[in-house]
């Protein structure tokens, strides 16, 4: 630990009760933050469950059935106040993040070094940006091929046959298409945690490398249990999967190069300063 580092530390240190104090400010921040999301998320939740609903159209508009005959039903009385209680509390988290992560991230810093701190702080902007994009993924992609798989199994009726009809319950709805954009959201945070991993030195691009095949059998595995039993929808998720793998590869190669060269300058500065000191030593001794 150089001289400098030790003042870092040294100026950053507090007490423990201004610590407590600290966090919870930090709490009361995020509380608050998430409340008012909440609230307007409450106030805006039949839009925004509408808005949910649109991937359904699409999909039975790829069916050849009629859109305006889309329908969605409750089954108890309070099932679509609670709801809509789901989808103000999913909205106001996704809303409130940025907020939550900045005071996360506020309270740890000063216990971080000054070069911790800037390789910590792109992981802050990644990882949503990540979120998003599995969740425009489902969105746009995912849950319109699904559900015109399940749609593809109504019957009409006649010629000896029932009619069957696909009536979602709007909670079983909500539930489906938040599950589906949490689990895309974590699959999609794969490059951040294994390059994450490999700073601390737990994981290295030839271990990567070397487990691609059961990463690759992995993937499709749970494709298959978190998609229906149709080779379009676990291809949806086992690619994207995949792809990140092979991008957390590239990460873990990138931050290997960057310790590696990180570690040569140290060295060379330590080498210039032995001979800085040995110098002296023999002008001194002359």
């Amino acid at each position: 630990m150089t001289p400098e580092e030790e003042a870092e530390i040294e100026k950053s240190s507090a007490p423990l009760i201004e610590h407590l104090m600290e966090l919870r400010t930090r709490l009361i921040w995020c509380i608050a933050g998430f409340f008012i999301a909440f609230l307007g998320c409450f106030f805006f939740a039949k839009r925004i469950f509408n808005l949910l609903v649109v991937p359904f159209k699409t999909a039975v508009g790829w069916a050849h059935l009629d859109p305006i005959k889309v329908e969605l039903i409750y089954t108890a009385p309070q099932e679509f106040f609670f709801t809509q209680v789901k989808i103000a509390i999913f909205g106001g988290l996704v809303i409130a993040f940025p907020l939550i992560a900045a005071q996360i991230y506020k309270f740890i810093a000063p216990g971080l070094y000054k070069n911790e701190r800037k390789a910590f702080l792109p992981f802050l902007i990644a990882s949503p940006i990540l979120f998003i994009m599995g969740g425009c993924l489902v969105y746009f992609f995912f849950t319109p091929m699904m559900m015109w798989f399940f749609l593809s199994m109504q019957q009409t009726g006649g010629n000896g046959q029932v009619e069957i009809s696909l009536l979602p319950r709007v909670s079983e709805y909500l539930s489906l298409i938040m599950t589906l954009i949490f689990s895309f959201g974590l699959v999609f945070q794969l490059p951040v945690i294994t390059t994450l991993l490999a700073r601390v030195g737990l994981l290295s691009s030839e271990m990567l490398r070397s487990k691609r095949k059961y990463a690759i059998v992995l993937a499709f595995v749970v494709a298959a249990v978190l998609t229906p039993p149709d080779p379009m929808s676990q291809t949806g998720l086992a690619l994207p999967t995949i792809l990140l793998y092979e991008v957390s590869i590239w990460t873990a190669r990138w931050v290997e190069k960057q310790r590696a060269a990180e570690r040569a300058a140290r060295e060379k500065a330590d080498s210039s300063g032995s001979n800085i000191a040995s110098s002296g030593d023999s002008g001194a001794a002359g």
